[in-house]
């Protein structure tokens, strides 16, 4: 009874309760959108990680010449895969990149850019996730050859088949030069894409004179791209190593290159091994998504607050004009606990009504945007971590928002609902407003 006298006192009002739904449900679509572009930086977080820069759990390290000369790299690395390969018997595959940043010049133009060496064969993510606009991906598998994406490509005025000269100093402190030729340019895939470029592994090994079976890194790929996993293996590979017997740097959830000054500050020589997981190796850029999604609350938040003054208004009126009914309620026997349920279900039933209309906009928004697959500038693209516009509503979000505002729109009816309850019945029969 209380429920259906909630609802017809909202139809009644259905100019004013229509104006409130809206209003609610506007924040509620924005929310969604909103987190919803949060979800979708994170999964570009997770997808240009783990294609360009990282595995899912990364067996790196840095090998001194002397104590005071880094260089990135991990010897005998074959026999470092077998270890891993022991410890994590659940991995999908292992990709062993080697690293570097160089400068690339071209007939008429240079840029500094990070390379890394592939085996295009061991290279599963890289063929899934990867758009090319010119070119093959097969031609790094030939040596003395580059990927490039496009903004890299059009910085050095190059197209595929075209030459271009990689410099880059030795971990020895000599510079050497390799001469490559572009076969393939790919999409830009954000922010991480501008620092990032492919050649073949043979490039890498001889522009810093390495030893065949020298790597940068051993990517590790698991089935899940769940963090806490990772961090898992992460743990247990450490433990497999140092069991093994090789020297592990502390842990340090940080990108490699980040790393430098503290190692060769470090008074050792020879190869010591470090763990990292995909978080680590962006976490540079990681906030940033972090930061959309509390961003996202917050502006929420503050929009509700507003709304919700609105709320507590109305229904002050509401209760000032329904006096004499609430009078009458009470002297026909309705306590005061039922009133105040009364009019919590009235804000009770707003909020629901309006939170599952603005869920469903907030949806159909989102994936109105996506379809319209909208390009990014170049600064919006380090912002929101892609070259065009991704939204992706979860259910876990979309049912958050909507449990949110419902608790808080429901929660501010709360003050008024209480005064409406402590109204004597007869002083509210009296009433001539």
């Amino acid at each position: 009874m209380l429920l259906r006298i909630a609802f017809l006192s909202l139809w009644q009002h259905r100019r004013r309760t229509g104006v409130l739904m809206g209003a609610i449900a506007l924040v509620t679509a924005l929310m969604v959108v909103m987190l919803g572009i949060g979800e979708g930086m994170q999964r570009s977080l997770v997808e240009m990680s783990t294609t360009l820069m990282s595995g899912h759990v990364n067996v790196a390290g840095f090998f001194k010449v002397t104590s005071g000369q880094a260089a990135p790299v991990v010897t005998r690395a074959d026999e470092v895969t077998a270890v891993v390969k022991r410890a994590v018997p659940e991995l999908r595959y292992i990709a062993s990149r080697g690293r570097g940043y160089a400068k690339a010049v071209s007939d008429s133009g240079s840029a500094i850019i990070g390379i890394s060496g592939v085996s295009i064969g061991e290279e599963q993510g890289l063929r899934n996730t990867l758009r090319l606009k010119e070119g093959d991906l097969e031609g790094l598998a030939r040596p003395n050859t580059l990927l490039l994406f496009e903004d890299q490509a059009a910085s050095l005025n190059v197209r595929v088949g075209d030459a271009v000269t990689i410099s880059a100093p030795t971990p020895r402190g000599t510079n050497n030069t390799v001469d490559v030729t572009v076969v393939a340019i790919a999409h830009s895939m954000g922010m991480m894409s501008s620092f990032s470029s492919f050649v073949h592994e043979g490039v890498l090994r001889k522009l810093y004179q390495l030893k065949d079976d020298t790597t940068g890194a051993l990517q590790v790929y698991l089935p899940s791209h769940d963090l806490e996993a990772a961090k898992k293996v992460q743990a247990r590979l450490r433990e497999a190593l140092t069991a093994a017997g090789y020297q592990l740097l502390d842990d340090d959830p940080r990108a490699f290159w980040f790393k430098f000054e503290n190692v060769n500050r470090e008074a050792w020589v020879g190869q010591k091994l470090d763990l990292t997981n995909w978080h680590d190796e962006v976490s540079f850029a990681a906030w940033t998504a972090d930061t959309m999604s509390v961003l996202s609350f917050f502006l929420g938040f503050v929009l509700l607050v507003v709304v919700g003054v609105g709320i507590m208004i109305v229904m002050w009126i509401s209760i000032r004009e329904r006096t004499r009914e609430v009078g009458t309620l009470r002297a026909i026997g309705m306590q005061r606990t039922g009133v105040l349920t009364m009019f919590l279900l009235e804000g009770f039933l707003l909020a629901v009504l309006s939170t599952g209309a603005g869920a469903a906009l907030g949806v159909g928004l989102s994936l109105a945007l996506n379809a319209a697959a909208i390009s990014l500038p170049v600064g919006v693209q380090f912002v929101l971590l892609s070259d065009t516009l991704l939204v992706i509503p979860t259910v876990q979000w979309v049912l958050s928002v909507v449990v949110f505002i419902t608790v808080v729109v429901t929660a501010i009816s709360v003050i008024p609902s209480f005064i409406a309850a402590r109204l004597k019945p007869v002083t509210a029969m009296q009433h001539a407003g």
